[in-house]
């Protein structure tokens, strides 16, 4: 007795090791999995999915993982299993197979053929589905109207992909992608990694006992917060129709946060041998016929396809390749914004017009902005900057989803922001004020973004262009930082290489007038007027006013002077502000935008002066706040001289090029 319960033992430990969060199947001998339909086990210890036609095959962990934190964070994953697939007829076969992500094992009202055993023409696309799948399509039979077979897909709650392509995989000798054939019978290996933090999706492919290839086949920015609940079943579906087909996972390795571990692919069991049939007269001769029918439909319908593809033609370079996840089609984006329509427009600015769009796959709401350009040899290194700054994660940031490029034209895609722009609410829309409440947490948001950029993200990243029109407000109202077209990034311990003066008047600090060098102190100055521009209510620079009242910065440094800095606050507050709070606002307003930049704070000072612990630690907050930095206003006079002013409307830009000077 003793003796059968070891073998048993050993055997368990040697074709599986689980945990709560990992597990690895070296071959499936003795392997604890809910099998489903035509799933089983062979001798051999390879999981059969299917083995014949019109049925459907499942195989599922049986104990559900949790996908979310107990803060209620998606959490991070990663999945390899090496498949085959064969099939008795050389160019026909089943339709594919699925790695599923789904709250349940059980798929009672899941249909066979082109549903893969989970879905049903009743809820394909449903939002309550609750699964993210990776699809192995091979489609290709008289039945479906498919002419995309062959490939693999990124799905979420149905069977449209969401991103697709052919399969392939990254060469890395040759450094090309190479085509593979789903249904060639090959063992291939799969990977599909999930990063939480990140929101990135990456499924890579390749031929068994190849290394792991070193750029993905499909690479994808997806959100999976709304899709997996707090526990999920992961395993694989498949499901034939017409044609005998035979689906085959050889092992099987998955980890929760952290990479999963590597199969031994010499412990692998091996395939099973069938015989494959001759090929039908069906496929002899009326396949022939019908593929003749279906070329001469095909050509009468090229004069339609080319006019659609001159109307949406893109540039696309070979170096651009390699952003691949970052750039988006023009006809998506055409189509997300109804052809670029009036109606759609959110906004002008100095650079290009801005319009409200929905993504087609995803349905996720956009802002997409046009910039004219001239293609010349800094774009390169301009769209490098572009997917750089795509990476960025901050709460009060607008994430930089990508960009196209077209014509003489660069598109940039963003979130959308339903609220608008933070200027609107201060300025044009007197019935809609903002309470001094909301005004404080916007400005200590949009301090917390600029923090991340200047100290904690893995470059630098200058702005250079803060102002209240490029603050953006999301459903809540909070305040996010966008507009990212001026930004330049450089490594962390360097010096950055900007010699053009770019930004906007009243925002500008003195130096850069003189050397055109912006660095993490011209973006506290910016920051500076944009304090003082939230909490007075003023446009930083305003001609209509009088002499003494054109520049924000003189005028609220002159009540300081009296000692009635409070007088600076927006009338249309009245008395509903945190007294404390206001005067912080204004004094260190008047820091950041001193004409001095050795005496402005850096970003982390900053948030330390707003969250009240330079002040409340010691007395070196308060001191620093009581300097008399604008006795006599010279330097600042000579920064921003009136008659300059006058000559320019308070959202004038200043900039050589988006794409060169200004870079």
């Amino acid at each position: 007795m003793f003796s059968k319960y070891l073998t048993w033992f050993l055997l368990m430990r040697i074709a599986a090791s689980e945990g709560d969060d990992y597990f690895i199947y070296n071959g499936f001998h003795g392997a604890n999995l809910s099998l489903d339909g035509a799933a089983d086990i062979t001798s051999d210890g390879v999981l059969r999915l299917t083995n014949s036609t019109d049925q459907k095959g499942l195989a599922f962990h049986p104990i559900p993982l949790r996908f979310k934190s107990s803060h209620g964070e998606t959490q991070s994953f990663s999945t390899n299993f090496v498949f085959s697939i064969l099939h008795h007829y050389p160019n026909l076969s089943g339709c594919g197979a699925i790695f599923v992500i789904s709250p349940s094992k059980k798929f009672l009202e899941g249909k066979v053929g082109k549903y893969m055993g989970i879905f049903n023409e009743m809820n394909n696309g449903n939002l309550s589905n609750h699964i993210a799948a990776i699809e192995l399509d091979t489609v290709n039979n008289p039945e479906f109207n498919d002419i995309n077979n062959n490939h693999v897909g990124i799905d979420i709650n149905g069977l449209d992909s969401i991103m697709s392509a052919p399969a392939s995989y990254f060469s890395n000798i040759s450094h090309r992608f190479e085509n593979l054939s789903l249904i060639s019978g090959d063992l291939m290996h799969i990977w599909v990694e999930y990063n939480g933090l990140q929101n990135q999706l990456n499924v890579t492919l390749s031929p068994i006992g190849l290394p792991k290839p070193d750029i993905p086949l499909l690479s994808k920015m997806v959100d999976l917060s709304s899709i997996v609940l707090d526990n999920m079943y992961i395993g694989f579906s498949s499901s034939t129709k017409l044609f005998q087909s035979y689906h085959y996972i050889l092992g099987w390795s998955f980890k929760m946060n952290g990479q999963a571990q590597a199969l031994d692919l010499s412990r692998l069991p091996k395939l099973p041998r069938i015989r494959r049939k001759k090929k039908s007269k069906l496929l002899t001769i009326g396949l022939p016929v019908i593929i003749l029918l279906f070329t001469l439909t095909a050509i009468s319908a090229i004069g339609l396809i080319l006019i659609r593809k001159i109307k949406f033609a893109e540039i696309l370079e070979d170096w651009e390749r390699e952003f691949g996840p970052h750039r988006f089609s023009y006809k998506d984006l055409f189509t997300a914004t109804k052809g670029f329509k009036e109606k759609e427009l959110l906004g002008v600015g100095g650079f290009g017009r801005v319009y409200r769009g929905v993504l087609p796959a995803s349905k996720i709401e956009v802002a997409v902005k046009r910039v004219s350009h001239e293609s010349r040899q800094g774009m390169r290194e301009f769209i490098s900057e572009i997917v750089s700054l795509g990476r960025l994660r901050h709460r009060n940031l607008v994430q930089l989803l990508g960009y196209c490029r077209r014509k003489k034209e660069l598109l940039l895609v963003y979130d959308f922001m339903p609220n608008g722009s933070l200027d609107k609410f201060l300025f044009d829309h007197p019935n809609s004020m903002l309470t001094w409440i909301q005004r404080f947490r916007i400005i200590k948001g949009v301090a917390s973004g600029l923090l991340y950029l200047h100290e904690e993200w893995e470059q630098v990243v200058l702005h250079r262009d803060i102002k209240a029109s490029n603050v953006l407000l999301d459903g809540e109202m909070n305040g996010r930082l966008g507009d990212f077209g001026l930004a330049r990034l450089y490594d962390h311990g360097t010096d950055p290489r900007t010699t053009n003066m770019v930004g906007t008047f009243g925002y500008l600090a003195p130096e850069l007038t003189r050397t055109g060098k912006a660095t993490t102190s011209t973006d506290v100055f910016a920051f500076g007027a944009f304090m003082l521009e939230v909490a007075s209510g003023r446009r930083p620079i305003n001609p209509k006013s009088s002499e003494d009242d054109v520049i924000l910065v003189e005028w609220v440094s002159e009540w300081w002077r009296r000692g009635t800095i409070l007088a600076a606050a927006d009338p249309k507050l009245g008395d509903e502000y945190e007294v404390e709070e206001m005067e912080l606002v204004l004094k260190l307003g008047l820091l950041c935008s001193h004409p001095l930049s050795t005496i402005r704070p850096s970003m982390r000072q900053v948030m330390q002066f707003l969250d009240h612990e330079l002040i409340s630690s010691d007395g070196l907050g308060a001191s620093i706040l009581e300097l008399g930095h604008y006795k006599g206003s010279d330097d600042l006079l000579l920064s921003y001289p009136s008659s300059l002013a006058q000559g320019f409307e308070s959202t004038s830009s200043v900039s050589g090029s988006v794409l060169s000077g200004g870079r």
